[in-house]
């Protein structure tokens, strides 16, 4: 990994900043991009002054100016980009009879729109000389279903089926795509008023655990790639 260029979009904490500490420590240049560039720029700090190299940038997954803006400064200041690391996404946890319909175009929005955005602008973008890696979360409700999750969990599946479905189309190509299926991660996920469950972040991954699967799946050898990985906590309990 050192030299390569990783972007993670979603940077600025949980599952992203973790992800960008534990490969930034390999040597690479991580570049977090967020909405809130005020706190990625404290991640990137805490790993510029650990002795790695990073960058914040702020972006807005679901606008086309400003995800074309965030590739194009990345390529021109750094160069190509040789790992993309989709670590954003919203959550909704309620019965489906009481969902805004509001609420509901903003999770889609973001977990679908979003990450077809991003990954389509930033793979025009990424090193065609080496293998390239693109991670993505669609989480184990993007692979299995529970009640209330209607509209995350179809959020979480249109990923699998967007990736699957890339990866037929680019088959014969050098990039490299993950799914990462987790179940319940201590992250600031479980915060959100929309998220209405009752859970015990002890006995969740946590968001370095998960940094290292990933560190491990994008370091793979040339011949080699992790396409489906799912992580559950060992409890395999949420409530």
């Amino acid at each position: 990994m050192k030299d390569k260029i990783v972007l993670i979009v979603g940077g600025s904490g949980g599952i992203g900043s973790a992800t960008a500490k534990r490969i930034a420590k390999e040597g690479a240049k991580v570049i977090l991009a967020a909405r809130n560039k005020l706190k990625a720029e404290e991640v990137a700090k805490h790993i510029n002054d650990s002795g790695g190299e990073a960058f914040a940038i702020q972006v807005d997954a679901t606008n086309q100016n400003s995800v074309a803006n965030m590739a194009q400064e990345i390529e021109e200041n750094l160069g190509k980009i040789d790992v993309l690391i989709n670590a954003f996404g919203k959550g909704i946890i309620k019965p489906f009879m009481d969902i805004d319909p509001k609420d509901a175009k903003e999770i889609i929005d973001v977990n679908v729109y979003g990450t077809f955005l991003v990954t389509q602008t930033v793979m025009k973008h990424m090193n065609t000389d080496e293998p390239t890696n693109v991670v993505f979360f669609p989480g184990t409700m993007g692979k299995y279903v529970m009640k209330n999750a209607s509209v995350y969990s179809a959020s979480k599946f249109a990923i699998q089926g967007f990736v699957k479905a890339l990866i037929e189309e680019q088959r014969r190509g050098k990039t490299k795509y993950s799914l990462f299926y987790l179940g319940g991660v201590d992250t600031a996920f479980w915060d959100d008023d929309r998220v209405d469950m009752k859970v015990k972040k002890e006995m969740m991954l946590t968001p370095e655990e998960v940094a290292e699967a990933v560190y491990y799946g994008v370091n793979q050898p040339s011949g080699s790639v992790m396409n489906e990985v799912v992580i559950q906590p060992e409890s395999h309990q949420l409530v």
